[in-house]
C-alpha cells in the first residue's frame, strides 16, 4: 500500500501550537517595546519644545515665550515668513498637540513657560507623563499632568 503525500492532521496541529506559543511570548515584548518607543519619542518632543521656546524667546523678546504650541509651529515654505504667531520652530504634527501616542501642551508668558506630554491611552500608549519648565529639565510623573512642579523627579 502506498502512503499518501502531505501532512497529517496531527502534524499540522503541532505546528500551529508551536506558532501560537511563540506568538504568546513575542506579542507582550512587542507591545512593551512600542510603549517604550512612544515614551522616548515623548521625551524627545519635550526637548524639542524646550529648544523651540528658548529660540522663540530670543527671536521675539517683546513677546516672551510662546503662548501655545501653535505659535511655535506653522508651515513656512516658499515665500512665507516666520512670525510670532507661526514661528516655524517645531514640526506641524507636534504643533497640533498629538504625536506618537502622546498629547502635548505648552503655555508661556513673558517670563516663564511650561510644557507637558501625557499618554493618549494611559498604560496603552505610554505609562509615564513628562513635563519641563524654563530650566529645560525633563521631569517625569506616573499621573497625567497639566502643569509642572519643580519638585518632580527629573528624567
Amino acid at each position: 500500500m502506498r502512503r499518501a503525500k502531505g501532512f497529517s492532521l496531527i502534524e499540522l496541529l503541532i505546528v500551529v501550537a508551536i506558532i501560537l506559543i511563540i506568538a504568546a511570548i513575542a506579542v507582550p515584548s512587542f507591545l512593551r517595546s512600542r510603549l517604550m518607543a512612544n515614551e522616548s519619542s515623548a521625551v524627545a518632543s519635550i526637548r524639542t519644545i524646550n529648544t523651540a521656546m528658548i529660540s522663540y524667546n530670543s527671536s521675539y523678546p517683546t513677546v516672551g515665550f510662546a503662548a501655545n504650541l501653535a505659535a511655535l509651529g506653522g508651515t513656512c515654505t516658499g515665500a512665507a515668513v516666520p512670525s510670532s504667531s507661526t514661528a516655524c520652530l517645531i514640526d506641524s504634527q507636534l504643533a497640533t498637540g498629538t504625536k506618537s501616542g502622546y498629547t502635548f501642551g505648552a503655555t508661556g508668558t513673558s517670563g516663564s513657560y511650561i510644557t507637558y506630554g501625557n499618554p493618549v491611552t494611559p498604560n496603552g500608549t505610554g505609562v509615564r507623563s513628562f513635563c519641563s519648565v524654563q530650566d529645560t529639565v525633563v521631569r517625569v510623573s506616573l499621573t497625567p499632568l497639566a502643569s509642572c512642579d519643580g519638585s518632580m523627579t527629573p528624567q
